[in-house]
């Protein structure tokens, strides 16, 4: 093993390390404060706000399943998508039921 030579950086540009731009006298954040840590409430959502869209019933299938499987502790891998699809494309009640047996597998 060849010991390292800044002699073989001979392509590389010169880049002075102490030339730095001229900083502010305080670049420390400013301290915590006694009530900076407190847990608050968010404000209730504005319904003006809200998305007008609604989601296709077959789409409400899929990310119930896939949030059941996740907190069934199954979390759903990549090559699990078209099985999720072919099962959230089953009737409404299909999908209740199953995931009805997810929820009593804990």
């Amino acid at each position: 093993m060849t010991p390292w030579n800044n002699e073989s950086l001979s392509s590389c540009a010169y880049a002075d390390p102490y030339a730095v731009p001229d900083l502010p006298d305080s670049t420390w954040p400013a301290p915590v404060q006694a009530g900076d840590d407190l847990d608050y409430f968010l404000p209730p959502p504005n319904p003006a706000e809200r998305l007008r869209w609604i989601l296709d019933p077959r789409d409400e299938r899929r990310l119930a399943l896939n949030a059941t499987l996740t907190a069934a502790g199954i979390p759903p891998m990549p090559e699990d998508r078209a099985v999720i699809d072919q099962l959230s494309a089953l009737p409404a009640d299909v999908s209740t039921v199953l995931q009805r047996w997810l929820h009593h597998a804990l």
